[in-house]
């Protein structure tokens, strides 16, 4: 069973940067397509990014396209949210997760998944 350890939240302003990782427990982490998704307070959980397990294809919801970036880096078993221009819609806890499936819109399938990282924007 895949474990997965997000980090990198935190507070900031309107405007600033975050960088959330994500790393896997184990090498099959390379075998697996990897998504981020958020859940704001009273809100239900959204799609924010995916990336392929060839690190080149990803998917981003409308909401962060242009202003948010996701990577990978498999040797380190780690994926990455790069989150630029934050807004206080952005405010809310971003969990990791893996995925075999690949090709809907978004992609679903995700069966192993982390706690979470809190991200509070301030207007």
């Amino acid at each position: 069973q895949v474990q997965l350890v997000e980090s990198g939240g935190g507070t900031v302003q309107s405007g600033d940067s975050l960088r959330l990782s994500c790393t896997s427990s184990d090498r099959t982490f390379g075998s697996y397509h990897a998504g981020w998704f958020r859940q704001a307070p009273g809100k239900e959980r959204e799609f924010v990014a995916a990336i392929h397990w060839n690190g080149q294809d990803t998917y981003l919801s409308d909401s962060v396209m242009g202003r948010f970036t996701i990577s990978r880096e498999n040797t380190k078993d780690t994926v990455y949210l790069q989150m630029n221009n934050l807004k206080a819609a952005d405010t809310a806890v971003y969990y990791c997760a893996l995925t075999l499936n690949w090709g809907s819109r978004p992609p679903s399938g995700f069966r192993f998944w982390g706690r979470g990282t809190q991200v509070i924007v301030f207007s």
